[in-house]
């Protein structure tokens, strides 16, 4: 059998500094301490490691790929859409952006993504994963405020001086002035929902947006999606509410959080408008998305101590 290729994608935007230079450096002395073949690829625009992924694929079809996401949970969803499908490619992370919420499914051992040699010598583990006519979801996919929130988020932060919380912040006004819900006919698994809503969520993973919690007993392995039907909301209602959902304890909210698990979601807006898309962190725009559990599995690589999550309920 041919000897595995180690590929590794800088993502030089993730995070709030270009550490390329750093991870680049990091990358070889660990490689070269471990003797393996190995190469640095840069991203330049974003998709870019999605076709890397794919070119690398075809140009070394015949031997084992790794391919490592050096960025953030964006990174991971490009390089894991790259791999979709691929069967002599397996995808890991190493975390070097913002968020990194994907791999809170391991709890403190997260922390051992970071080493590089471990990394490298790492297992494999088969993960569902999601797929939309708007691209993959390897962790959460949601519909509604907080994909809107995210969205302007990402807007302000253009504006030097508004960075970080700022923008979170002004972005959070904005949408709570805007309105929480929209119409929307959700169809899970052929069961109709029609009405406002704050948002719809399905989880693979269980962690989005900087830590929250919404499905703490969701399974990537299990082949099944965790759903969350969030319905329209007073703002007076609306924090208790939120922050149970972000807190994992939708079930303490039966009359405005309903729970489903499935393998198949459809969310339309029921005026035609554009629809806010959120995807592992990864924005996109229609009035119309079917989100599938994909028939096959991702490879991905975890350091040899780590261990998933045992899945949990709050309550």
């Amino acid at each position: 059998m041919a000897a595995v290729k180690h590929i590794f994608i800088i993502n030089p935007a993730a995070g709030k500094r270009d550490s390329t230079g750093q991870t680049a450096a990091d990358i070889r002395a660990a490689a070269v301490e471990l003797g393996v073949d190995y190469e640095i690829l840069t991203t330049e625009y974003p998709r870019h490691a999605v076709s890397q992924v794919r070119q690398k694929a075809e140009e070394y079809s015949d031997r084992p790929l790794r391919f490592y996401a050096c960025g953030g949970d964006g990174t991971l969803n490009e390089v894991a859409a790259g791999a979709a499908g691929l069967p002599n490619v397996a995808i890991t992370h190493y975390p070097t952006g913002s968020g990194n919420d994907f791999i809170k499914l391991f709890g403190a051992d997260c922390r051992a993504f970071s080493d590089l040699k471990g990394l490298i010598c790492g297992k494999e583990l088969e993960l569902d994963y999601m797929e939309t006519d708007q691209g993959i979801s390897l962790n959460v996919f949601s519909v509604g405020v907080d994909a809107r929130i995210a969205d302007g988020m990402q807007k302000y932060k253009r504006i030097p001086a508004l960075q970080g919380k700022t923008a979170y912040n002004i972005s959070t006004v904005e949408n709570l002035l805007r309105g929480l819900s929209e119409t929307y006919e959700i169809l899970v698994d052929g069961q109709r929902f029609a009405g406002k809503y704050c948002l719809v969520l399905a989880g693979n993973g269980r962690f989005y947006g900087g830590g929250a919690n919404p499905v703490p007993e969701a399974d990537p392995t299990d082949g099944l999606l965790d759903v969350l039907l969030v319905k329209d909301l007073s703002l007076l209602k609306a924090s208790q509410v939120i922050g149970g959902y972000m807190s994992g304890r939708h079930s303490s909210y039966p009359q405005y959080i309903t729970k489903l698990m499935a393998t198949e979601l459809t969310v339309r807006h029921l005026q035609g408008k554009s629809m806010t898309i959120n995807l592992d962190g990864e924005i996109v725009h229609a009035s119309e998305v079917t989100l599938r559990l994909a028939k096959d599995k991702l490879r991905f690589i975890i350091p040899q101590s780590a261990q998933l999550l045992p899945p949990r309920t709050v309550r």
